[in-house]
């Protein structure tokens, strides 16, 4: 008798994406968007197949896109076996319930897809905290779609189904849990706001941007520690501080989760408390993929975020990044590719419209003794107009 072998690799999820084209959105807005989130889908691990995209005045209030467009989508997830269909968008309760019924898989939306790659990043208690709130405060109103396999009665007394009683215990169940956790973080954050005030009369500099920009490889570059970093969304979630010293001034250089067009509004609230280093920091190095076709809409959503948590008034370098992978537009489709020098990147209109800023490769280490020779002159000016008669820098 042949022995069996059995494949036990995780395959990967097939995945539909699907979009609204909306009059204030144009074509190759609404492409980047889906670029995203098919990036989103293979950062949690699954594969796009298909995307469908519907151009519409707005979204369809019961069903996301059109009923015709909803029936394509379905004759195609049947005819090619897929796993999961993710809308690019969030979706109300009502949306959920009702696609779920017509299209009988798996349905995310951006937001719950952004939640579970925060889960599954979550390291420090502080972090997995904050996850699951978020994750609690987005189950609550969609409750109900759970119990839907339960017997449910008609209204009246003595009719109620096993489905209500359940949905109502699981509601409070969260609610006791969301409390427990605000709790939870209120205490995390007391002891973090005491670690904040035993750091000494150092400078802070904290590195914002949009995810996957490299600042995780320049805190590793700088500060010559193991922060991970990979070429995936939210490869950081937890803050991480490292004490920097250049030539004899030390200051304190800090991490942070990156962000992203339509993040959820629950997790900008339950991270607000990791986003401290930010708004307590001295300096703001905002780091940008200039080799990024649409970093300037990534620049203007950093700073809506930065306006949203107060600290869009700090004084900031913007630190142009991947100078190596950077290719210019052609003019015309038979100009042969350029290559921009570093001193044609200093002279556009990047530097003009961004002072200060540094360009940089964090990968190949160019142009790194300029930018920690800016990094100190600007703290060292904060230091000393602070501290006048510290002697550290004498």
């Amino acid at each position: 008798m042949k022995p069996k072998f059995y494949d036990t690799a995780v395959k990967q999820e097939k995945a539909v994406l699907i979009g609204v084209i909306t009059p204030d959105e144009t074509a190759e807005q609404a492409k980047e968007y889906l670029d995203e989130l098919e990036f989103l889908v293979q950062t949690a691990g699954g594969v796009t197949v298909k995307t469908f995209t519907q151009k519409m005045l707005r979204p369809e209030r019961s069903t996301f896109v059109g009923t015709g467009k909803l029936e394509e989508i379905r004759d195609y997830i049947r005819a090619e076996e897929i796993d999961i269909a993710v809308f690019d968008d969030g979706l109300s309760p009502s949306q959920l319930r009702n696609i779920e019924n017509e299209l009988q898989i798996k349905i995310l939306d951006r937001n719950n897809l952004i939640l579970d790659i925060f889960a599954a990043r979550a390291q420090t208690s502080q972090a997995r905290s904050q996850v699951e709130l978020a994750q609690l405060q987005y189950l609550l109103p969609r409750l109900t779609r759970l119990w839907t396999h339960l017997e449910r009665q008609k209204g009246g007394i003595g009719m109620r189904g096993p489905g209500e009683s359940q949905i109502e215990t699981d509601r409070r169940i969260i609610l006791n849990k969301i409390s427990l956790l605000k709790e939870k973080l209120k205490l995390i954050d007391r002891q973090n706001e005491t670690q904040r005030k035993n750091r000494g009369q150092l400078i802070r500099v904290a590195l914002v941007g949009y995810t996957n920009v490299g600042k995780s490889t320049i805190m590793n570059m700088i500060s010559k520690s193991e922060v991970f970093a990979e070429n995936k969304l939210f490869a950081t979630l937890d803050t991480t501080v490292r004490k920097v010293v250049i030539e004899n001034l030390p200051f304190l250089l800090s991490d942070t989760v990156g962000f992203i067009r339509k993040l959820p509004h629950s997790l900008v609230e339950c991270f607000k408390s990791t986003l401290d280093e930010v708004r307590e920091a001295d300096i703001l190095l905002h780091v940008v993929d200039v080799s990024h076709p649409n970093f300037e809409d990534q620049i203007k959503t950093v700073n809506e975020t930065l306006k949203e948590i107060g600290a869009i008034d700090k004084p900031v370098i913007t630190v142009f990044n991947k100078i190596d992978a950077y290719k210019p537009i052609p003019v015309t489709p038979s100009e042969p590719e350029l290559k921009m020098t570093l001193d044609d990147f200093k002279h556009s209109w990047m530097a003009k419209n961004n002072s200060p800023a540094i360009f940089i490769s964090a990968l190949n280490k160019e142009n790194i003794d300029e930018f920690r020779a800016l990094v100190y002159e600007r703290t060292k000016a904060i230091h000393t107009e602070r501290y006048p008669y510290d002697n550290l820098l004498y």
